[in-house]
């Protein structure tokens, strides 16, 4: 059986090498802080292994409380953990990937002056993940939830100095509080309507009358002198258990970057590389990906709430990879691919598939921290250049970088065997039998994750053969002299490296030191083969049978197993299966036009992209996209610009003029008069108040005179 002390081991390990980095990192040294690190994220690897293996050899998954807050009444706030395949599986990936990745660290960041700061915040990074995986009440999720947004936002900004990686982490944080405020409203409604914050008792209760009942949302009219409108046309009754979902898939729509909240993922970018492999490949972004399919009891109770994950993930999925197409930074092409794949998750989650959404969220981690380290390794070996159209030919320079690339290009656009293939054609089908989601947005699902085939594929191929095939453009670049768009990492050694930034001396590439090819390696190896190894029980096995709830008439994912693999027997046989059946699908044919355009176009007539762009349609379409659609100008110009003018009206017509000029400055000012009026009164002479009193005696006597009289 599981132990709590090996959870608690695993869980723990990573926080204390975080803290002895963070708070002892000068006398343990550089070489101290990647060590102890290193030590604390490997002991969580191996123990993680190990429960996942006892998992599959028919251990009891762990539900248990560790330590209790405090208990009012009949509300208790826990820290436990919840320990099934679905988390034993997420516990894995996130800390091979966080492994390979502080072991990446080490070369990339070897001149880096916050050295030890950068390895306690990704270690800090790893414990927050490994909490919000493994809590089994709302509580801790929320914890871990805001944890990872917490150190994202250092880790995004690492660079400090640097106005951009300042710009970017305050934009990734904001926006994100957007999402968690409907997140935490979700979180609310639980504890509202069910009563409980623990997993178990939620789930439970997951079909309950009470869940079912409906509520009026909001009616009414607002008006003014005579005018008035309708805010809506009536009552809107919305299922409690709607509600709920729809919000806590409001909170995942920022932390997985969804459509519209998606903006701050490619500005994140600003920060280091190792980062943009941990947080936007395997673990942050795939946060909300985890928590839904966790929610799954909830959410199968909620037909409008699955539409409208659904639709947003198919949003995400194809146009945010068309934005992919423009991009000349090799970090943001492989940013937006995160961004779309994403939503391939989403769409998952929208049918009912969520085995499949967390089975491609397994492969992504793999081929995308490939590639995110692989972009790392290019970036390096061009002096921290980072613009693709100052590269090329950098194939014969750069071997193991190369082949590696190419290794996670062929799994993200799904070739068959390679490990994206399985799980992203899974969805597809998934989609095309949707069964429960009716109508057009079932269709519009289907026909956007079919595009985006086409469309990944011609991004990917693009990024590969600007960079690795072609001429050799990085010495004209340094010819004409270099405007050092890198990452940061020179930036933050210009002194030492004067040469990243703003020479004019020939580029010469070179290959990546072992601390960083070897993960690529690594990396490379699941990146191929565990699609084809795990498909079977991950997908149309019991894997997740108890971590994932599925009602009967929404088992979208059998509907596909029964397209994808026909009377196949064994999972040898069924995976070669599934794989030969990819060069019968539309996917196949559709992946193959996109490779086939972005070779001829970037590998053999390179002219016709710039004259494509110098065109009436194509020069209108590539600013809608480098303009990404305006997301941008509406958040930061819109939401935040308009924040900013009603603060100014606030202070200038409000404080300073109602508050400070009415208020404060303007009964100032009447007393003032009063008192100039009254201080002609008060002479300072005796004879004068003598007067005053005799006078008001007379008035005084009179009055009572006159009252008496009366």
């Amino acid at each position: 059986m599981i132990q709590m002390n090996t959870l608690l081991v695993i869980a723990l390990a990573p926080l204390f090498g975080a803290i002895v980095a963070g708070l002892f990192g000068r006398k343990v040294g550089r070489a101290g802080a990647h060590w102890v690190t290193i030590l604390g994220v490997a002991v969580s690897f191996a123990l993680s292994a190990h429960v996942l293996w006892q998992l599959l050899q028919g251990a009891d998954p762990f539900n248990q409380n560790v330590y209790t807050f405090f208990q009012v009444g009949g509300y208790s706030a826990h820290v436990g953990f919840m320990v099934d395949n679905l988390t034993a599986m997420m516990m894995v990936v996130v800390t091979f990937v966080s492994l390979l990745v502080h072991v990446y660290t080490i070369g990339y960041m070897a001149d880096d002056p916050g050295y030890q700061r950068f390895f306690s915040y990704i270690s800090l990074f790893t414990f927050s993940m490994l909490m919000l995986v493994m809590s089994n009440n709302f509580l801790q999720l929320f914890f871990g939830w805001e944890a990872v947004g917490l150190v994202s936002y250092l880790l995004i900004g690492f660079w400090y100095k640097r106005p951009t990686a300042i710009f970017a982490n305050l934009k990734a944080f904001l926006v994100n509080r957007v999402g968690d405020f409907g997140f935490l409203l979700g979180i609310a409604g639980v504890l509202f309507w069910i009563d409980t914050l623990d997993y178990a008792t939620a789930f439970s209760n997951a079909a309950n009358s009470s869940l079912q009942a409906s509520f009026t949302l909001w009616s009414g009219k607002i008006g003014m002198g005579g005018w008035s409108m309708d805010i809506l046309s009536g009552p809107v009754e919305v299922q409690a258990i709607s509600f709920i979902c729809i919000c806590l898939f409001i909170g995942a729509m920022g932390k997985s970057a969804q459509v519209p909240l998606h903006v701050w993922l490619p500005d994140s970018m600003e920060g280091p590389t190792p980062i943009s492999a941990l947080i936007h490949a395997a673990t942050m972004v795939t946060a909300g990906i985890f928590m839904v399919a966790r929610m799954s009891p909830l959410f199968e109770q909620s037909e409008t709430a699955l539409a409208f994950v659904l639709f947003i993930g198919a949003t995400t999925a194809l146009f945010t990879g068309l934005i992919g197409i423009v991009q000349n930074d090799i970090k943001r092409v492989v940013a937006y691919s995160t961004l779309s794949q994403l939503g391939y998750m989403t769409v998952a989650l929208g049918v009912s598939a969520y085995s499949a959404a967390v089975f491609h969220l397994m492969t992504h981690a793999f081929f995308k921290a490939l590639l995110f380290l692989a972009a790392g390794s290019v970036i390096i070996g061009m002096h921290h250049e980072q613009d693709m159209r100052k590269m090329g030919g950098l194939r014969k320079y750069m071997p193991i970088t190369y082949w590696t690339s190419v290794i996670g290009t062929l799994a993200l656009v799904g070739t068959p065997f390679f490990s994206g293939y399985y799980s992203k054609d899974t969805i597809i089908v998934a989609a095309q039998q949707a069964a429960g989601i009716g109508g057009w947005v079932q269709q519009y699902a289907y026909w956007a994750v079919m595009l985006g085939v086409f469309v990944t594929a011609f991004y990917s191929f693009r990024l590969l053969y600007m960079t690795f095939h072609g001429k050799e453009r990085f010495r004209e670049a340094a010819a004409h002299g270099h405007d050092g768009h890198g990452d940061g990492h020179a930036d933050a050694h210009a002194d030492a490296h004067h040469d990243d930034h703003g020479h004019h001396g020939p580029v010469e590439p070179h290959e990546s030191p072992w601390v960083v090819t070897v993960p690529l390696v690594l990396l490379a190896i699941p990146s191929v083969l565990i699609g084809f190894f795990t498909v079977g029980p991950a997908l149309f096995g019991d894997f997740f049978r108890g971590a994932i709830t599925v009602l009967p008439e929404h088992d979208n994912v059998a509907r596909a197993a029964e397209v994808l693999w026909h009377d196949h027997h064994g999972w040898f046989q069924a995976a070669v299966g599934f794989g030969l059946h990819f060069v019968t699908s539309p996917v196949f044919w559709l992946a193959f036009a996109g490779f086939a355009s972005a070779t001829f176009i970037y590998l053999f007539r390179p002219e016709l992209a710039e004259r494509a762009r110098k065109s009436a349609v194509g020069g209108l379409l590539t600013r809608i996209l480098e303009n990404k659609y305006g997301f941008d100008d509406l958040w930061i110009k819109g939401f935040a610009g308009g924040g900013v003018k009603l603060g100014r009206l606030s202070w200038k017509r409000g404080d300073a003029g109602l508050i400070d000029g009415l208020l404060v400055n303007g009964s100032a000012a009447v007393v003032d008069r009063i008192a100039g009026i009254i201080r002609y009164v008060q002479t300072g002479r005796l004879y004068n108040y003598a007067f005053a009193m005799i006078l008001g005696l007379i008035v005084l006597l009179a009055v009572l005179v006159r009252m008496a009289g009366a």
